[in-house]
């Protein structure tokens, strides 16, 4: 299906309680490691669709959620398919700390702040961590 308008979409950077942050690597992002997130679904807010995405994606909870900035991509070959996203950024902090990926993710990380923008690391994930910074 052809996409006729942007998709918004959230994402978090998320902390335990040592301070590191949440990193996974996704085939959708060339092996790159990423925040988890995703779609906001029509008639859920943005705050119920951060917490469905990353529950989703990586089995967490999170709590002390804290927006942190606004990205527009547009047609951006860093994703496998030709897409335009209004990504809305946040941190947060995790309430639980068993980790189970789906099929988005191939492996995890908790690394320190520091360490994650040593990684390979997308560059909107890159943007995130260093505007929450």
């Amino acid at each position: 299906m052809r996409q006729r308008y942007p998709e918004p979409t959230v994402g978090a950077s998320i902390f335990n309680n040592e301070g590191k942050i949440f990193l996974m690597k996704s085939h959708k992002w060339k092996g790159k490691y990423v925040i988890p997130g995703g779609h906001i679904k029509l008639g859920e807010t943005i705050e119920e669709a951060l917490k469905r995405e990353i529950k989703e994606e990586t089995g967490l909870k999170i709590r002390d959620i804290e927006f942190v900035h606004l990205q527009e991509f547009i047609f951006d070959k860093s994703f496998w398919k030709k897409r335009h996203f209004i990504f809305l950024d946040y941190a947060c902090k995790a309430t639980s700390k068993s980790v189970k990926l789906n099929s988005e993710a191939q492996e995890f990380a908790w690394v320190p702040v520091g360490k994650a923008l040593k990684l390979s690391v997308e560059p909107y994930t890159r943007r995130a961590i260093e505007v929450y910074m």
